[in-house]
């Protein structure tokens, strides 16, 4: 072999050790380290990417948080181990806010190997407790309602407490409810016998469960393919064991309607069953001292008043940090077409730039105000109070100059507690 043919040859071969070398699967390799010896061990495995979850239902040991999706109220699973927060599709529907498609090879993975289609994305308000929170959902075919991820719960700083069987946001409890939940399909309920309906009437029928069960079920809504159009079921707590079920059908039509013996009436589905411990409040809280000043009182009585305040000490607030929300109304300043109030900041002291940073910091982490972005801007305005700590207020003057009144007369305090009797 001359010198040409084996400058070929080495050419050649460096060439094919390069593409072996650079055709080599890639793999992890873990250490793990002996007494004697370092042992190198290929891991086949990837890493975990990906939206994932415990499991796509809470079943009988999940821990649920009473609240609502966009207005719409249901039972949410606290799931620690879940990276991403959850929707169910039927859920999904029923909301406005529009959803966002994500990308076909998204799936959703369980710690035991289960996969689900991610079926899209969407911005939505979560309600729990006094408060509400905008936060991701992604959407698929789970079991409950909705899942809280580790995501929601540490972008909102929420603290899961198991001692308690609660949840705290900010200053805030909100108790866990242990759910025990039926996972099975809905079912179809038939007429049990041929029945008229008269025109624009109500009637109680019986209807028997094409699959007996032996859990309670709720009988949601008029079967789709059911052409009575017009007959409505009403919801109804049912229990599947009984041999026949009562419910309500109402007959909107100005014509009798008949509906056959065995033809599918409503659909039912399983219903969850709360339940949570009730809690418990300590001897050692205390109360206001006003309250434990009761010289008018003989002893007998004095004990029976404190009695009755230690019982019900939970509605005293003992500083700012438990002052309590109220979400069964929402309020509105009608400004009219009035373009936004912008007022400049009033000059504060470096001591006093500290202590309003302060108290606003602790006004959100006690849920009382949130972080908005908004065209209008009003000072605030630190007054010291006689004992030396400060007021935290709001000079609002220049908005209520433009701000149309109006009436809302709160009741009298006394008729209220006579209310009560």
């Amino acid at each position: 072999m001359d010198a040409k043919d084996l400058k070929s040859s080495l050419t050649y071969s460096m060439k094919y050790e390069a593409d072996r070398t650079v055709s080599k699967t890639f793999r992890q390799v873990r250490s793990i380290e002996t007494e004697d010896h370092m042992i190198r061990e290929k891991d086949d495995r990837a890493p975990e990417e990906g939206p994932r979850v415990s499991s796509l239902s809470g079943k009988k040991h999940g821990l649920y948080l009473g609240g609502s999706i966009c207005g719409i109220q249901c039972l949410m699973l606290v799931d620690t181990g879940a990276n991403v927060t959850l929707l169910r599709t039927d859920l999904a529907q029923k909301v406005k806010e529009k959803l966002i498609y994500t990308a076909p090879n998204i799936s959703l993975k369980t710690a035991t190997g289960e996969i689900t289609e991610i079926r899209g994305k969407m911005d939505s308000s979560i309600g729990c407790g006094s408060r509400k929170f905008h936060h991701i959902f992604y959407v698929a075919d789970i079991t409950d309602s909705c899942i809280l991820g580790l995501d929601f719960l540490q972008k909102f700083n929420f603290i899961v407490d198991l001692e308690k069987n609660e949840i705290r946001t900010g200053r805030e409890g909100i108790p866990l409810w242990s759910a025990s939940v039926q996972h099975s399909k809905s079912c179809s309920v038939l007429a049990e016998k041929s029945t008229i309906i008269p025109a624009r009437s109500e009637c109680h029928i019986q209807l028997v469960s094409e699959v007996p069960g032996q859990f309670s079920y709720a009988v949601t809504d008029f079967h789709s393919q059911v052409p009575h159009k017009g007959v409505l079921v009403a919801a109804t707590l049912v229990d599947l064991e009984r041999e026949a079920i009562p419910v309500r059908v109402l007959n909107l039509n100005n014509i009798p309607k008949i509906l056959d013996k065995g033809a599918v009436i409503a659909t039912c589905e399983p219903v969850v069953d709360i339940g949570t411990r009730p809690q418990e409040f300590s001897g050692a809280q205390n109360l206001p001292s006003i309250l434990e000043s009761l010289e008018i009182l003989n002893e007998k009585q004095r004990r029976e008043v404190r009695k009755l305040l230690k019982e019900f000490q939970n509605l005293f607030t003992t500083s700012d940090a438990d002052v309590d929300h109220c979400n069964m109304t929402q309020h509105r300043i009608n400004t009219g077409d009035h373009p936004p109030i912008k007022q400049y900041p009033r000059c504060l002291t470096l001591a006093r730039k500290e202590e309003a940073e302060r108290l606003v910091n602790e006004m959100v982490e006690n849920g009382i105000i949130e972080e908005s972005s908004s065209p209008w801007a009003s000072p605030i305005v630190l007054v010291k109070k006689k004992d030396g700590s400060t007021r935290f207020c709001v000079d609002y003057r220049k908005l209520n100059e433009i701000t149309k009144k109006d009436s809302y007369p709160l009741p009298r305090i006394d008729d209220t507690l006579d209310s009560l009797n």
